[in-house]
């Protein structure tokens, strides 16, 4: 049996799970979401354990994937409406700028023009209070909070030698020694 596939997932305190026409559905404190999932995989809500348990019809290969799959996107799912997902990126360069318009954000990255983002749907952008060229990017799917991260990432990658761009909070960019300049 899958190791994680046979794990319940908590169901907390203000928390909402649905079942209806092979979609599990959520509601929360931070908002609400829903996912389909496959039809080979059946989804039981225990209302006295308050917990989601998972089971797949046989042990073949597609079964067998789709039953860790299905666990892990509830799980996302249910973490996601009580506490939501957040993902912190920095801007590291001289000369580059950030400032927050209206639910989007404008950046100057050292092109010839700045670069405006607007946040794709369920996601919201802010400016990190900590951090003045910091920027937060929440919302309840994971899924979409890393792909709006990884857009805004890909805007100005992290570069090897000095190490300007934009990185996630944390990450370590792996720096390259310049020319020596004069050596023969």
């Amino acid at each position: 049996m899958s190791r994680i596939g046979r794990l319940p997932v908590a169901i907390p305190a203000g928390v909402t799970v649905a079942l209806a026409d092979g979609i599990l559905s959520a509601r929360g404190p931070k908002g609400e979401n829903s996912f389909p999932f496959p039809a080979k995989i059946s989804v039981e809500i225990d209302e006295e354990k308050k917990e989601l348990r998972f089971t797949r019809p046989d042990d073949s290969k597609t079964a067998k994937a789709f039953h860790g799959l299905t666990r892990a996107l509830a799980a996302n799912l249910v973490h996601g409406v009580a506490e939501g997902f957040e993902k912190k990126l920095e801007i590291v360069g001289v000369g580059f700028k950030l400032t927050q318009k209206g639910e989007g954000l404008e950046l100057g990255l050292g092109f010839s023009h700045s670069v405006e983002v607007s946040p794709i749907e369920g996601v919201r952008l802010a400016l990190d209070p900590e951090n003045k060229m910091g920027i937060i990017v929440t919302g309840v799917d994971a899924q979409r909070v890393g792909e709006m991260a990884a857009r805004i990432r890909a805007l100005k990658k992290p570069e090897p030698y000095k190490g300007k761009g934009i990185r996630y909070a944390g990450e370590r960019v792996r720096r390259k020694a310049g020319k020596t300049a004069g050596s023969k």
